[in-house]
């Protein structure tokens, strides 16, 4: 149903004047604002690309990260068809899902220029730290002056029954008689019922974080209880805690923001080779004051070097292995807890 945006604006002697909608090219110029300042769609959304090329050969008007580290298209319709749009931004999507991290960042780089990284931008832009784990998820939004029958129709039958995280937002512009311009913007569907939606119906969604009990189920399930509880029994006492959808991370304080610095991925572990952990070594070091050696020497024996992806920075970077026993758990504890650090 075409929506009916009307506005009015209060005069100096508290009447009421409509402003009549004005002709005005929006489409031609809803990019360049949006480029602009994103916020205007949401403030949720950092841009980190425009006209990005994608593997097919199309170009995503907006690409954009939003603060759970979530994908997001943005597509205007201009002057393409109902069957076009939708078409061509489920395809992009696509291939926006495959995207790993280090390709993000690359197609960051590229648009943000002057040397800024995604995680320096991110946090620039949000005010904290990228997630760890990024495009878990993706959104689609179409942008458009108006949204014919036929699109709203289709859009509304993908999020309705498939769950697909699909919404079109449009821009009415107005003028007053003073000259003044207005600008409203109206989702199609509300986002929180987008998102419940997804949650709810979509092939794909996002599983919630395991909660600390399933965690400690986990443990006992593949034999690794007695080290688990003991780490994290140890680590909270120096460390705030939390949980992801497979792990229990603990994380510490560097320049006025939380980053996690060891996880424990009990759904990853076995008898044969004990509790499986992931160190970032360099914040390990750093928040603890170890010296490299002395830090070496209070990880488990089992470990191999480890990176977030592929071409991670030394802050994202460390070891992984393996937990074997109890006396490799109370080594680590014993020399964390020397230190009186506490979150």
């Amino acid at each position: 149903m075409p929506q009916d945006v009307r506005l009015w604006r209060m005069d100096d002697g508290g009447r009421l004047a409509e402003c009549p909608p004005a002709p005005l090219d929006l489409e031609s110029r809803l990019e360049e604002w949006l480029a602009q300042d994103i916020s205007i769609l949401s403030p949720s959304l950092m841009v980190l690309g425009r006209q990005v090329e994608t593997a097919y050969g199309g170009f995503i008007d907006l690409l954009c990260i939003d603060r759970s580290g979530d994908l997001v298209v943005v597509e205007l319709k201009r002057n393409k068809t109902p069957r076009e749009i939708t078409a061509q931004t489920l395809d992009y999507a696509s291939w926006v899902a495959d995207l790993s991290r280090e390709a993000i960042a690359n197609i960051a780089g590229g648009y943000l220029g002057n040397g800024m990284s995604l995680e320096s931008a991110f946090k620039s832009h949000f005010g904290e730290d990228l997630p760890d784990s990024v495009n878990d998820a993706h959104r689609m939004l179409i942008v458009a002056a108006n949204i014919d029958p036929s699109s709203e129709r289709i859009i509304k039958y993908l999020s309705n029954t498939y769950g697909v995280d699909i919404n079109a937002v449009t821009f009415h512009y107005f003028k007053a008689d003073d000259g003044k311009e207005f600008i409203a913007r109206v989702f199609l569907i509300d986002p929180e019922e987008v998102e419940d939606r997804t949650r709810v119906r979509g092939p794909s969604k996002r599983r919630p974080n395991l909660s600390h009990e399933e965690l400690e189920q986990l443990a006992a399930q593949n034999n690794v209880a007695d080290r688990y509880v003991r780490l994290v029994s140890g680590l909270e006492e120096h460390l705030s805690k939390h949980t992801t959808r497979s792990s229990v991370c603990f994380a510490g304080v560097f320049d006025k923001s939380r980053k996690i610095v060891i996880s424990l991925l009990p759904g990853e572990s076995n008898r044969e080779n004990g509790l499986r952990f992931q160190i970032y070594f360099k914040r390990f070091m750093q928040l603890f004051g170890f010296p490299e050696e002395q830090a070496l020497a209070l990880l488990p024996a089992r470990q191999v070097p480890w990176q977030y992806h592929g071409s991670a920075s030394p802050d994202y970077s460390g070891f992984e292995g393996y937990f074997a026993d109890l006396t490799e758990v109370d080594r680590l504890l014993q020399g964390i807890a020397k230190t009186k650090v506490v979150a």
